[in-house]
């Protein structure tokens, strides 16, 4: 059976009925593929990719080049999923008029369905510009990434009365300025759930508690692929590392003792065909 295309009013039906969205962060074809099997809701191709993928500390490398290129296969391996780019550091924050060039450009050249940025109410005008262009975009409240140096690292936010009066008010202003949809990082379950209750729109929650329209995770942490750290809010479903280390190991010795490639891996030549081989080898030969 085909499956029904995720769209902003197929998310927004999910958040009517109480119906949780299952969100999940993805960077190449081959792993979208599978999530689009499996269903997933909402693909991020997020600018973690700059950790997961590329090996940096931190996500302020990451280009715009590096978004396109990795959102454009995202969306060729789940054409029915929600796809979201994220907009990396520095593509939104200098001006408007520069935000929408470069949502513009995530857009056209990747074929995903909405973009992403980070910050309350320091980006709302950035949010309008983008809106007003016909881009849906998807807010991000909390730990932001892409202010570490500002937050003082990964730090869960919203912990004290003032700083969750915040985080709440940017959501309204978030909202307000035309999001279809808002990211809550690393804050505390009741916050989160004011949020969720007093938006139209679906909010998402990544270490935000269970009151949320839907949860994301980040594929390589919930995977077991990435372990340079693993925030508290990750639940590991499988431990690809070890399986994959096994294989590898595996694979390794079997080349040192001349196991593989065993006969079923080769091309057979027909007997015939190796005699006159042979004879012709003979000939150049004399």
């Amino acid at each position: 059976m085909t499956r029904v295309r995720v769209t902003i009013p197929y998310l927004m039906e999910k958040k009517v009925k109480h119906e949780q969205i299952s969100m999940m962060t993805c960077y190449d074809y081959p792993m979208a593929l599978l999530q689009e099997k499996a269903g997933i809701d909402i693909i991020l191709c997020g600018d973690s990719l700059g950790m997961t993928v590329y090996g940096y500390q931190g996500t302020l490398p990451v280009t715009m080049d590096m978004m396109v290129v990795h959102s454009a296969a995202v969306k060729r391996g789940a054409a029915n999923s929600f796809v979201i780019g994220d907009m990396p550091f520095l593509s939104y924050q200098v001006s408007p008029q520069e935000a929408v060039r470069n949502a513009g450009r995530l857009m056209k050249e990747s074929n995903v369905d909405c973009i992403k940025l980070e910050g309350g109410a320091v980006a709302v005008e950035a949010v309008k510009y983008i809106v007003n262009a016909g881009i849906p975009v998807m807010g991000h409240l909390g730990l932001t990434p892409q202010s570490t140096s500002a937050l003082g690292g990964f730090k869960a936010q919203g912990r004290s009365a003032e700083a969750a009066y915040r985080i709440i008010e940017d959501a309204a202003a978030l909202e307000a300025a035309g999001v279809c949809s808002i990211l809550l990082e690393a804050i505390p379950p009741e916050v989160a759930k004011i949020i969720t209750a007093e938006s139209k729109v679906p909010i998402i929650g990544i270490g935000a508690g269970i009151h949320c329209d839907g949860q994301l995770l980040i594929v390589h942490d919930m995977l077991g692929f990435f372990d340079r750290f693993v925030p508290k809010f990750v639940k590991k479903y499988a431990d690809m590392n070890g399986v994959i280390l096994a294989a590898l190991n595996q694979y390794k010795e079997e080349v040192e003792k001349g196991l593989f490639p065993a006969k079923e891996h080769c091309y057979g030549m027909p007997d015939e065909e190796l005699s006159k081989l042979k004879n012709m080898l003979h000939i150049l030969t004399v």
